[in-house]
């Protein structure tokens, strides 16, 4: 794309503001998520929620759009369904729906990871644009995030997830197969290819093994 088109492109955009219900919804979030990190890390559970939103903001989001990228894992990893209608009460029923079409499971204990992921794919058949935004760019940012690890770690990143390697490739298949059912954006292109780098990663991988 040319400088020229970018920056039309750039200017059909109506400006994003992030007012005082942002900030709230970032305290809020980060005192939830208190004490949590992301898998095998010290890193906090926070820069992963900071990412996704950073994500659906650049992707086309708005503030509700970037709250509820804030908020998204508060319902499954911090209190099930009664957080859900504290979500509600606090930011708004918009706010509400894209969080709870983000959580895969509201229950305690939760359901088996297998059933978890494929009621999950099921259910993002039917979410509207403003979900799946928002669980795409947390998609894309655990995959890169996965990524990232690979090229430290290898092979030993599986162990970190319940669904190990067939089942984490799995997955991230599934959702980026049902993402691509509809017209594919730029958001869905990147995750697109953070899958295929993933799967290449792990093939070679295979290849190697196979040949010892």
């Amino acid at each position: 794309m040319s400088a020229k088109r970018a920056k039309g492109s750039a200017a059909k955009r109506k400006s994003v503001k992030l007012g005082p219900q942002f900030l709230r919804a970032f305290v809020f979030a980060a005192e939830k998520h208190a004490g949590q990190a992301r898998k095998a890390s010290t890193i906090p559970y926070i820069a992963h929620l900071m990412g996704v939103a950073s994500l659906a903001l650049e992707f086309g989001g708005d503030e509700d759009l970037a709250i509820g990228a804030l908020l998204h894992d508060v319902v499954e990893d911090c209190g099930g369904a009664p957080m859900s209608k504290e979500i509600r009460r606090r930011f708004g029923s918009r706010v509400a729906k894209i969080v709870d079409g983000c959580t895969d499971s509201d229950a305690d204990p939760k359901p088996p990871w297998r059933e978890r992921k494929e009621t999950y794919i099921r259910h993002l058949k039917s979410a509207d644009g403003e979900t799946r935004l928002v669980s795409a760019a947390d998609k894309l940012h655990n995959v890169r995030s996965i990524l990232s690890d690979y090229r430290e770690v290898g092979e030993s990143v599986w162990s970190r997830f319940h669904g190990g390697r067939e089942g984490t490739l799995w997955y991230y298949r599934a959702l980026l197969e049902e993402f691509l059912r509809r017209k594919p954006n730029r958001l869905i292109r990147e995750l697109e290819l953070a899958v295929q780098e993933l799967e290449a990663r792990a093939k070679q991988a295979r290849s190697r093994s196979s040949k010892r």
